[in-house]
């Protein structure tokens, strides 16, 4: 019972922040709110002396709420379905920066996990920072042997603070989509999931000197595009080293064309490092944000910051190939093909019927000036149609918008005129023709066909491993259901206020209640 009051405890704190900063009033007026969630909100508002004419902050409720709730805001902020398109367009103002942390523990970190002094790993280590975040800080140094590197080091205690904020997250969402009905067809408890996977992978630095490594090894290939080198020896868990880059930020436009570089070829080129990320490997860097991109001097971009990456199975990456391609090409019947075959929509559906919800995304959108083209306003339409069509959330896919996004905003940033459609269907054609042409597809199935018939001793010795012949005791009796102590009435009443305060959280026109980078 404990553990119940701590997270309601913690929830109404976030509330009560979320509240006076205009943030619950989304849930009170969405018609989708539950009505015992609607009047917790009114209750916390109360609280919290908030009027329903103060301005909606969502981005600043977050920021004051703490680190972790940044984390989920970054990532609400892709989730117009989820929250709504004016709370996601606030939310993507949201700033993963923090003040420092002092240099003394920082020097703490590094030496008790390298178990060696600074001045044994670095001959220079500025004290300044050059970029201070929820979840580490960056600062410039030399290494003994004279080489510049960026080292990255975890906050002290970041962990613990995530580790439990987490939990209340996941405790608020598993009783939200207890509600049922469109709570559940959001999956809370699966966007939950995926946010905690994300933010573990990012607390743990050896993971993302790891991605960095494979990602440099998956473009190296790819021109004009480069991974900073890892120096694995001043690497581990809390500590991160790499080359240092000397670039200028692809955000400042002014000194880029002061350099001479070419910047409609820097949006084209960084449009097609995306698709070679997505789509050809099945891997790609995923907090593509004009903070974590740069451009030196010989023009080359280069990417930082390898916390958040993404990964796509190879038929999922046929999949979306082929989307992109049919909405570019504007076959909305082989779009919604797709979508059936995939199992993203319910297959009691119209196929015709959804190919026309699609077409009603995808024309209005069809001969408009090449500036007024967006992927992020194909993707609210696309959210738009989902509830309609029953077609529940798909967390593999959420990196994948989240960093479509971004990508469009910066390549919109360097050339206003750029059409992302069509940078990207010669290359989406050109994958299509050579992954599900007619050789690609016989190359496939013989490749399957040999993997089964190899397969089948092993599927034989399992089949005999849990079907064994029967002996001569009898069969184990099935065992009592026994109730859990959430199962309790009163208990579900505080599962009820649990979800509307992180229904605040969420800062969401929608339902999801729980406070990412």
């Amino acid at each position: 019972m404990a553990r119940h009051i701590t997270h309601i405890r913690r929830l109404l704190g976030w509330g009560i922040t979320l509240a006076r900063h205009g943030a619950l009033i989304g849930i009170e007026n969405d018609a989708n709110t539950p009505a015992p969630v609607r009047r917790l909100v009114k209750v916390a508002r109360w609280i919290s002396l908030t009027g329903k004419g103060r301005e909606r902050d969502y981005a600043g409720a977050f920021r004051a709420i703490g680190p972790a709730a940044i984390k989920l805001g970054q990532t609400l902020a892709t989730r117009p379905d989820l929250v709504g398109p004016g709370p996601a367009e606030n939310l993507l103002k949201l700033q993963d920066k923090l003040p420092p942390v002092a240099f003394s523990q920082i020097r703490h970190e590094i030496e008790s996990t390298f178990e060696r002094p600074l001045e044994a790993l670095f001959r220079a280590f500025e004290e300044e920072p050059v970029g201070a975040a929820s979840v580490a800080q960056v600062h410039r140094a030399v290494t003994t042997d004279g080489r510049k590197v960026a080292v990255k080091v975890l906050r002290p205690g970041v962990r613990e603070k995530f580790a439990a904020d987490i939990a209340t997250y996941e405790w608020a969402a598993a009783h939200l989509e207890s509600f049922g009905g469109e709570a559940s067809r959001l999956r809370p408890r699966m966007v939950i999931a995926n946010f905690k996977r994300w933010t573990l992978r990012e607390l743990d630095l050896r993971r993302e000197a790891a991605s960095a490594s494979e990602l440099a090894e998956q473009m190296h290939a790819f021109p004009g595009y480069r991974v900073p080198s890892i120096d694995w020896d001043r690497t581990n868990g809390r500590v991160m080293t790499l080359d240092w880059i000397d670039g200028i930020k692809i955000s400042d436009n002014a000194a880029i064309d002061a350099a001479g570089h070419d910047r409609k070829a820097l949006a084209s080129r960084l449009v097609l490092a995306f698709l070679n990320q997505a789509i050809s490997g099945g891997f790609f860097h995923a907090d593509m944000h004009q903070g974590n991109l740069f451009i030196e001097a010989d023009g080359t971009i280069t990417a930082i910051d390898f916390g958040i990456m993404g990964r796509i199975d190879r038929r999922a990456r046929q999949w979306l190939a082929e989307i992109l391609y049919g909405l570019t090409t504007g076959n909305y019947t082989r779009v919604a093909e797709i979508h059936f075959e995939a199992q993203y929509v319910p297959s009691y559906h119209s196929v015709d019927e959804f190919a026309t919800a699609l077409r009603a995304v995808g024309e209005p959108m069809r001969g408009k000036p090449v500036s007024e083209l967006s992927v992020g306003q194909m993707l609210d339409g696309l959210f738009a149609i989902t509830r309609d069509f029953d077609m529940q959330t798909q967390p593999h896919l959420l990196l994948l918008q989240k960093t479509m996004v971004m990508v469009e905003g910066i390549a919109t940033q360097l050339d206003p005129s750029i059409n992302m459609w069509e940078v990207a269907a010669p290359y989406v054609r050109e994958w299509i023709r050579d992954e599900l042409g007619p050789e690609a597809a016989i190359a496939e199935r013989i490749r399957a066909n040999v993997k089964t018939l190899l397969g089948l001793p092993d599927l034989v010795r399992r089949v005999e491993e849990r079907f064994p012949p029967k002996g001569g005791a009898p069969e184990d009796p099935p065992l009592p259901p026994i109730a859990l102590i959430g199962d309790g009435r009163g208990l579900k009443w505080l599962g009820y206020g649990a979800a509307a305060v992180i229904g605040a959280a969420a800062s969401a026109g929608v339902i999801l209640l729980g406070p990412w980078g």
